[in-house]
Parts: structure tokens; sequence; C-alpha cells
């Protein structure tokens, strides 16, 4: 088996994540810990219960600051005391629907927070790679065929989507103008709709599924023909943290202040009612019915990402095809339900994706 690309980059090294106590940011941390990292995080305090970042116990597991992203004097606060050589920024107002109903709350944590961070970032001093995500919602959906480049235009028709894009030139401008002269490499990555264990948010497919499943009820769907670019969480993870390592070790081709997408080939591709139908199938119980939402919240039908660019640069290819995404999201919800140990549960998913990844990744797979 062919090593992964950044199988000794970050052990020793002082990584900062913003968001830790999110659903991918609790992943993120988890694997870092597991390449020997020296994590800490800095984040609002876990926004459900139950949620992945107490059940894998990270409180106990790396350096937990609690903190707004609102707030510059914490964040630069939380960057003076984590001493980051690695910066993955993280941390927003994730939902599409709520920022309808919270619009200055998602632009200030989505904008003006990116602002704090980078701000920080290059005021300390000491930091090498800063990872910006943001979000395919980024982009100015034209509802085409299409996937979406990473030098397509920006924007956003919902609060979250055009914050999102916001704070894509809000990075752009910091890395133009203060990153790139101080020698802080960068880059913007963006995915497509992740799932994977762990994800209790409110208003997500995945977690709505789960929830009426255990209460004996049908899964609704509100727009069951939208196509989203599935993908299990580790996968964009892992595209996130082969961008930092290239980065950090100055792989050839690898330019600062770049922009990354990190999506499924478009077989996989699916439209919600058949990811929801995957989810009822994989636990051997549920159904699924179509209940149109009432309310006239915009959301996307149909949005795809390009990601020539990853493959064919970078180097990174998707591990999990859809069928193996749902398999193993499903599987941890299960193994959790059961009462297996969170810990365990997501470092044998972690393993399991890693060598998934480097069969994908291996010279003659490609």
């Amino acid at each position: 088996m062919t090593d992964l690309p950044f199988e000794n980059v970050f052990a020793g090294r002082r990584v900062l994540v913003t968001g830790h106590t999110g659903f991918k940011g609790s992943w993120l941390c988890a694997w870092l810990l597991k390449l020997g990292a020296d994590v800490t995080g800095f984040a609002l305090p876990p926004a459900t219960s139950p949620c992945h970042f107490d059940l894998l116990g990270l409180e106990g597991r790396m350096r937990h600051i609690v903190g707004d992203l609102r707030d510059p004097a914490a964040v630069m606060a939380a960057v003076e005391a984590a001493k980051p050589e690695i910066v993955f920024h993280m941390a927003a107002q994730a939902l599409v629907r709520y920022s309808y109903d919270e619009p200055v709350e998602t632009f200030d944590t989505n904008v003006m927070g990116t602002v704090h961070v980078l701000d920080a970032v290059r005021r300390v001093g000491g930091v090498k790679v800063v990872i910006n995500i943001t979000s395919d919602k980024a982009y100015d959906n034209k509802e085409w065929i299409w996937g979406y480049r990473e030098n397509d235009p920006m924007g956003g028709r919902d609060p979250y989507s055009a914050s999102k894009g916001a704070a894509e030139l809000v990075f752009h401008a910091y890395a133009q103008s203060f990153l790139n002269p101080a020698g802080i490499l960068s880059a913007s990555v963006r995915a497509g709709n992740v799932v994977g264990g762990g994800d209790w948010a409110a208003d997500r497919i995945i977690p709505d599924c789960i929830r009426a499943i255990e209460r004996g009820e049908p899964v609704f769907l509100r727009n069951p023909t939208a196509v989203r670019p599935w993908q299990h969480v580790l996968e964009p993870l892992g595209g996130y943290m082969m961008v930092a390592s290239k980065l950090m070790v100055g792989a050839r081709g690898i330019e600062t202040g770049e922009g990354w997408n990190f999506g499924p080939s478009a077989r996989d591709c699916q439209p919600v009612i058949r990811l929801a139908e995957a989810v009822v199938a994989h636990w051997g119980k549920g159904s699924v019915e179509v209940a149109p939402a009432t309310d006239a919240k915009h959301e996307a039908h149909l949005l795809r990402l390009n990601c020539d660019k990853s493959n064919n640069i970078l180097g990174w290819w998707p591990a999990w095809r859809f069928e193996d995404t749902m398999r193993e999201t499903v599987g941890w919800y299960k193994a959790w339900s059961e009462g297996r140990p969170v810990w365990d549960i997501t470092m044998d998913q972690i393993a399991a994706y890693e060598r998934a990844f480097c069969a994908a990744n291996a010279p003659e797979a490609v």
C-alpha cells in the first residue's frame, strides 16, 4: 500500500483548527491527532447534544479554546496561545436555511470572522500555512449541468452562499496584500455536501433521516429531486491536508493563494431521494415520503464541482463511491446506537479511508 501523501507532515506540528467542535472540525481534529499533530481548537461550544466532539472526548485530547469568531480579541488570543505552524479556518455559520432567519449573524460570522482569523495570522507571526475552508455554494450558481471551476465567479442568492462567496474575496485580498508578502503560504478550499457519522445538526439530511428512523417515523423530503455532490467528510478533509502538506514541503506546481475544489465524480452526484433511500436500506428499517416545504426559502436544485485541478495538479482523487459513503455513514450511526466507543468507530473509519485513499491514488489506479 502506498503511504499517505501527508503521512509524516503533521507529526509534531502545531496546528490550529477553528470550528473544532463542529461536525467537520471534530473529524479533522481526530485525524490530525492520529497523525501525531499538536492540535489546538477555537470555536463556540458544541451546538448539539449529542455531538461528535464530546463523544470523541476531544476536550481531553487537545487544547480546547471556547470563543467567538466575531470577537477579534478572542481570535487573536487563540492564535497567540496556539502558536500554530498550520491553520485550518473551518468555523462558520454553515446552514443555508438558518441564514434566512439570521442573515446578520451569518455574514458577521462567515465574512468578518474570516477577516479576524486572517488578520490574526498575519499579525502574530510564525504561521507557515493557512487553509481557508469555504463551500461549493460560494460559486455563483447558474443551475447548469457543468461543474464549477476554481476560476468561476463567486456569488450566492441566499445569505449563506453570499457570505461564503464574500469570504472567498476576503481570502484573496488578504493573500495578495498580506500573506504572500509575508511568506505565509495559503489556499482556499471548497467542497460539496459532506456526510458522515457524528452529525446531529438541525436541517441536514442525514441527521434528519437518523432522527426519523429512531422515532419510528417516515423520512420526509422537501426537495427530493435536488442533486448534490455527496461525499464522505473524510474525502475533502484529506484534500485539505494534502494541500497544506504540499505547501509545507514546497511541492512543485502548488502555488500559494489559490483555490481548490474537492468533490465526487459526476456519477456520484445523486438526488436527495436516493440518499434517503440508501440510509433506510443500510439501516434496515424506515420509509421515505415526499413533503414539499411550505415556506418560500430558495435552495439550489443542481450544483456540481469540477475537480480537474485537484485531480491533475494536486494528485487528489475520491476514494469512496456513493454506496461506500452511505455504507460507512450509516454504519457509524448503527455502531454508536449499539454502544460502541465513538473514538474506536471514528479511528476505524479513518484507517479504512486511508487504505482506500492510498489504493485510489496509487500510480496504477490514477
